[in-house]
């Protein structure tokens, strides 16, 4: 809102309060608030409800989601992230703001160069092959396969360490603080959802504070010793608290969203068997087992999958901001200390930018086709503006790297009819585990 412009002559917000005392905590809770179009059929781009204590603006469609995230004019900051997972990844990358934030990611993308990521690609093969050989033909639970094997990928590629007996302690860590994001009790109590969040936190950093000092000794070429060692060209460098808060940032995200990417990807490539052989055509056209770093463009199918995964079942469905100052958004008055909930997931289900959008269709991302160009903001799954994902080509080359290896290996098959049901608490998870049957293709490791 400029100075000269009054509150009073900004249209009144729609929305509504939710149930008595709790509002919609209960929808915040368990992860329905946005991954569902009520919003924005009831009540249209800008709305406003109560949960977890607080006054909500939700905010959705192309148009405004596009305003918040843009956010031309600095007034929708980051800080509404602290709200929700401060405790737990406090002062990681996408929770800072302004010349802070700016100096910090200057930092860190002398660890996402194309030289670093070629870098990462040969330990990142390495443990995909070693993973895979542990999976066995038949009956197997994806998601807690997958899992695991992301966090082996995140700790060899990111620290160049071996988790080994402390895989599972950390495993757990990581998904109890993102979890306790959307706890419904917000307090320190025994045995609850945010409790356990603080002490995986508190594990987090136990785990990574001694590592440090061999890290910055070493010149090796892991994530870990990127942050260590990386300075601008005026000589700023990252302090250790600097270190383990990115890093405990960085393990979360490249560890749970492709994960998230990775299962999603495995079921629609089962149900949809033309395309998972023509994924695998590609893959095998190349001639190697691991990818390399200059054949990654031409798995131009896997690519496709990719975006269209990552369209119907969003990573990161929702973003939190925070209104700094008075503003306006389409209109309507956004009042200093607002928190906002940008809707990702409802924007890539919308039947106004996506023809029949719950329909798995990778041909829509095809240079003929592109639906995603229909708006500019048509297609957000690493966000946009000044926080948009510093990691997406990273998460991007694991994903592919798993999948080549994966698909040359195994045929994937659901039950006949099988949907998978997601759980939407946090960050989309199948509550099934997405059981699949893995067919291994015995001409090809005979040969």
């Amino acid at each position: 809102m400029t100075v000269q412009q009054r509150p009073s002559t900004l249209k009144s917000m729609p929305g509504s309060p939710g149930l008595p005392l709790i509002g919609n905590s209960l929808k915040f809770a368990r992860g329905t608030m946005v991954a569902s179009h009520d919003w924005w059929d009831r009540y249209g781009a800008v709305s406003w409800t109560n949960a977890v204590g607080q006054r909500w603006i939700n905010v959705e469609g192309p148009d405004a989601c596009g305003a918040v995230l843009q956010d031309r004019d600095k007034v929708f900051d980051a800080s509404g992230w602290s709200l929700l997972i401060g405790p737990f990844f406090k002062r990681g990358l996408m929770l800072l703001d302004g010349a802070e934030h700016h100096r910090h990611r200057r930092i860190m993308q002398e660890a996402f160069t194309s030289e670093r990521l070629a870098g990462y690609l040969t330990p990142m093969n390495e443990t995909i092959g070693r993973g895979l050989d542990a999976w066995s033909p038949g009956a197997l639970q994806f998601y807690a396969a997958i899992k695991q094997l992301t966090l082996d990928l995140a700790t060899r590629t990111f620290m160049a360490d071996d988790i080994g007996a402390e895989s599972q302690r950390v495993n757990t860590a990581f998904s109890d603080s993102v979890r306790a994001a959307t706890a419904f009790v917000r307090v320190p109590l025994p045995g609850l959802r945010w409790t356990r969040g603080l002490a995986g936190r508190r594990l987090l950093e136990e785990y990574l504070r001694p590592r440090i000092a061999a890290h910055r000794a070493a010149e090796g070429t892991d994530l870990f010793s990127a942050l260590c060692h990386a300075r601008t060209d005026d000589g700023e460098q990252f302090t250790d608290d600097d270190i383990v808060n990115h890093m405990i940032f960085l393990l979360m995200a490249a560890h749970d969203t492709s994960t998230i990417t990775l299962t999603t990807m495995a079921y629609y490539l089962a149900r949809y068997p033309e395309w998972q052989e023509r994924c695998r055509q590609e893959s095998l056209a190349l001639g190697s087992d691991a990818l390399d770093y200059g054949d990654v463009d031409k798995l131009a199918s896997l690519d496709l999958v990719m975006k269209e995964s990552m369209r119907l079942v969003t990573p990161v469905p929702g973003v939190p901001r925070r209104a700094s100052r008075d503003t306006e958004l389409l209109g309507f008055h956004v009042p200093a200390g607002a928190y906002l909930a940008v809707h990702l997931w409802g924007i890539h289900h919308m039947k106004e930018l996506w023809p029949n959008p719950e329909r798995f269709d990778p041909e829509r991302f095809a240079p003929d086709r592109r639906e995603d160009k229909v708006h500019r903001y048509a297609y957000l799954p690493f966000g946009n503006g000044v926080h948009k994902c510093i990691g997406m080509y990273f998460g991007g080359l694991e994903i592919k790297a798993v999948m080549h290896q994966l698909l040359q290996r195994f045929r994937l098959e659901v039950a006949p009819g099988y949907r998978m049901p997601l759980d939407w608490v946090s960050l989309p998870r199948p509550k099934d585990g997405l059981p699949v049957r893995l067919v291994p293709l015995h001409a090809r490791m005979a040969g």
